[in-house]
């Protein structure tokens, strides 16, 4: 049986802003990078730039909702992504 191709994606929270609702950061990927705002009252992620955004895009926003109240600025987080990039 072959194991599944999995990926560590390190993400890092720069600013977690009450007032406007909105958790901004950068994650890693192998050799990607982005930059995220997720907009937690209205459940929009954004996430720039746009090269392999397909392959992160879920992954992440299931992980923030997940963590959600975990999340603290300046802390660097981990997860695994059922993907190899």
């Amino acid at each position: 049986m072959q194991s599944r191709p999995k990926t560590t994606a390190y993400l890092s929270i720069k600013e977690y802003n009450f007032k406007t609702k909105e958790v901004k950061g950068l994650i890693e990927a192998s050799e990607f990078k982005w930059n995220f705002i997720w907009s937690f009252n209205q459940g929009r992620l954004s996430v720039n730039p746009p090269l392999g955004r397909a392959l992160i895009e879920d992954s992440l926003l299931r992980f923030l909702i997940k963590k959600d109240y975990q999340l603290e600025t300046g802390n660097i987080y981990r997860f695994t992504i059922l993907s190899k990039f």
